[in-house]
């Protein structure tokens, strides 16, 4: 062994590389990292003089390279020729894959460097070396790969007969015996309950959450200690709430393998990552396990309505989350002609006119569109047909609404009076402590009356929000005189511009499944088959345009004030002064002067010419006045006082006369009355003032 350490491997340097697999290696496996440690004393032994330890490694798998910092530093120091020998207690300590170990060896041989053990020195420049070092090189990963096969094979298998209980989420605790069982705290089963009750009653998991903030109650969570775990309360999140509502352990099903481990290389490094897979690809679910908070087919209605909130397409089962957007049935309407649910797209003034369109296979296989159509039509269709649906049950739902209030408010005083007691329970239990301290013991006894003080306050605040809820008890009574006209509340309050949107998009989910719709082109007409959640279908037929055509039409008296201010203005003026009194087009749009020509054109209106206005003699406010040798006030005062004839089809507008009118001996009679002064009585001889 002795021989093969010459002087020149002496003149470089030694390194001792130190290694543990884990953290639990490193608190448990104190003797190891000793023996460890004492290969430098071994090394200094052999006649090295200068040696460097290595121990970046500690806590790091040997399975691969990526993290290992140390190895790669100690790799790097080998292949610049300055290292004389690598030691380690055993060659396992280098590397558990032949890959990164043949490496090592590779660049030892060609630089010259010894490898060292507890047990002998090896020269990988000798064949028998060479041999032994590869032996014990695969032996070493064929025994990390023998360990890790037998440690998943007995988990597994433990977790078939369900078994395997690492650790029970809030509200279940880990009996002694492999079980899980109910917290025994009936605050924390009654939160627990409180959370499926009200993501039934609202649908999102966010609005629980929210609902939770509103009303200051907390949540329960569990965190290490020393001791075990324990139970704390905090302010709820929505990830609680979620990781409550995907979780099978509440619905009383044993699940293992809902995660699984995913390898992809990134930029040439290899990246692990934890994805979650469905519920038909978890590989053991055992149903009716242990005692649960709801059901099994609870818990699937659960993730059903999750999938249903989500914004990202999973499936034509899920129409997804509403989206932002006055669109009522985005996400609930399928093209009868290729399958595929429509799109929606917006126009008009603040993106406010829906259109709904199959694009989707253009988008994706650029094939040809299927249909497209305007929503306003579409939507007021559907609406009425769920406010026909809606109306016979509107009282029904009052009285059940006024149920249901009086059913929460009860669960919330419930759940404060569980608070409550706990939070007694805490003052007994901090007054014990710190009576059972000495009193002379400052130190502690001024932090456990802290303490105490901290749980009285909490009591006072949970009482002050018990009262108050208490006060404010609902009243479930419903009078009948006042449902009397509900249907025609019922409408007011569906059209009402003020209601918010979100509410009745989830209104339409809750009734209809989905409405395929076809473009009957012959009849001018959308055919549109809405299929009611329960199983009942409903046709309607809803006119839309021609091509060429607009289903939507300019008011009559937004057409009569074109007609009028084209007399005496062309188009770009008429669309000035339709902007700037706020009068849009029927798409919500300002007005442009090709709007405006394309309204006339419609309509037969002739365009604005100067010969046609001279000849037919319309004149402006200005030009009357002047026409009249009149001030513009003046002839402001003839028209209010209705002397002369004129037309002001815009408050913030142009005034039109006609000469006709102007010319009128009639009004001129009238006008020579107001404007020219009486000439005034003879004057007496003896009375004139000379001037």
């Amino acid at each position: 062994m002795i021989e093969k350490i010459t002087a020149r491997h002496l003149q470089r340097r030694a390194i001792v590389y130190v290694r543990q697999s884990s953290q639990y290696q490193l608190t448990h496996n104190v003797e190891s990292k000793r023996l460890q440690y004492e290969m430098e004393k071994r090394v200094r032994d052999m006649g090295w003089h200068e040696t460097e330890v290595i121990d970046e490694d500690l806590g790091r798998s040997g399975t691969t390279t990526a993290g290992r910092t140390g190895f790669q530093r100690m790799v790097s120091e080998v292949c610049l020729g300055k290292i004389g020998a690598v030691a380690a207690i055993e060659v396992s300590r280098f590397a558990r894959n032949n890959r990164d170990w043949q490496q090592l060896i590779e660049m030892c041989a060609m630089v010259d460097t010894l490898l060292v053990d507890h047990e002998a020195v090896y020269d990988p420049r000798q064949p028998n070396d060479r041999l032994l070092l590869g032996l014990k090189g695969s032996m070493s990963e064929y025994e990390i790969d023998l360990f890790r096969q037998r440690s998943l094979t007995a988990r597994w298998a433990k977790a078939r007969r369900g078994e395997l209980v690492l650790q029970g989420p809030v509200g279940f605790t880990k009996t002694s015996d492999q079980r899980l069982e109910k917290d025994p705290d009936q605050h924390v089963q009654r939160v627990i309950e409180l959370v499926f009750a009200k993501f039934f009653e609202l649908a999102s998991a966010r609005q629980v959450a929210l609902w939770f903030i509103d009303h200051d109650v907390d949540m329960p969570a569990k965190r290490p200690t020393p001791s075990g775990w324990e139970t704390w309360w905090r302010r709820p999140a929505y990830r609680n709430v979620i990781s409550v509502l995907k979780d099978p352990t509440y619905a009383g099903a044993y699940v293992y393998g809902r995660t699984k481990s995913q390898k992809q290389v990134i930029n040439g490094v290899l990246h692990r990552s934890i994805v979650s897979q469905s519920i038909d690809e978890w590989p053991i679910l055992i149903q009716g396990h242990h005692e649960g908070y709801i059901g099994w087919d609870q818990f699937m209605r659960i993730q059903h309505m999750l999938g249903d909130n989500s914004a990202k397409f999973q499936s034509n089962e899920h129409p997804g989350a509403p989206q932002k957007g006055p669109a009522l049935l985005a996400g609930l309407l399928r093209c009868r002609r290729c399958g595929r649910r429509l799109m929606v797209g917006y126009s008009g003034r603040n993106a406010t006119v829906p259109r709904y369109q199959c694009i989707r296979g253009q988008l994706d296989t650029m094939d040809a569109k299927c249909i497209s159509f305007g929503g306003l039509a579409v939507d007021a269709a559907v609406s009425e047909e769920v406010l026909r649906v809606v109306r016979p049950c509107a009282v029904e739902a009052t009285a059940l609404a006024a149920a249901q209030e009086t059913h929460r408010h009860n669960e919330l005083v419930g759940t404060l009076q569980l608070e409550l007691k706990a939070a007694h329970y805490a003052v007994q239990l901090a007054r014990k402590q710190y009576d059972a301290v000495d009193p002379d013991n400052r130190l502690v006894a001024a932090e456990l009356e802290r303490r105490w003080n901290l749980a009285l306050q909490k009591v006072t605040e949970v009482q002050a929000k018990l009262e108050q809820e208490q006060n404010r008890r609902p009243n479930d009574a419903v009078d009948p005189g006042d449902l009397r006209d509900l249907g025609v509340e019922v409408d007011r309050v569906w059209n009402d511009r003020q209601v918010d949107l979100r509410l009745k998009k989830r209104i339409v989910r809750v009734l209809i499944q989905e409405i395929v719709v076809d473009i009957d082109v012959e009849q001018s007409q959308l055919r549109l088959v809405v299929h009611w959640k329960g199983g009942v279908h409903t046709a309607l037929n809803v006119p839309c345009r021609r091509r060429g055509t607009s289903s939507a039409h300019t008011r009559a008296d937004v057409v009569q004030t074109i007609r009028e201010l084209t007399l005496i203005c062309g188009d770009k003026a008429i669309a000035g002064f339709l902007n700037r009194n706020n009068v849009l087009t029927v798409r919500g749009s300002r007005w442009t002067r090709m709007s405006i020509t394309s309204a006339r054109a419609k309509r037969g209106i002739a365009v604005y010419s100067d010969q046609r206005r001279r000849a037919e003699g319309w004149m402006n406010l200005t030009e009357a006045a002047r026409y009249l040798g009149i001030a513009s006030a003046t002839m402001r005062r003839l028209v209010e006082v209705g002397d002369v004839n004129a037309l002001h089809p815009l408050h913030v507008g142009p005034w039109i006369f006609k000469r006709s009118d102007l010319d009128d001996p009639t009004f001129r009679d009238r006008f020579e009355r107001r404007i020219r002064p009486q000439e005034p009585p003879a004057a007496q001889e003896n009375n004139d003032i000379p001037r």
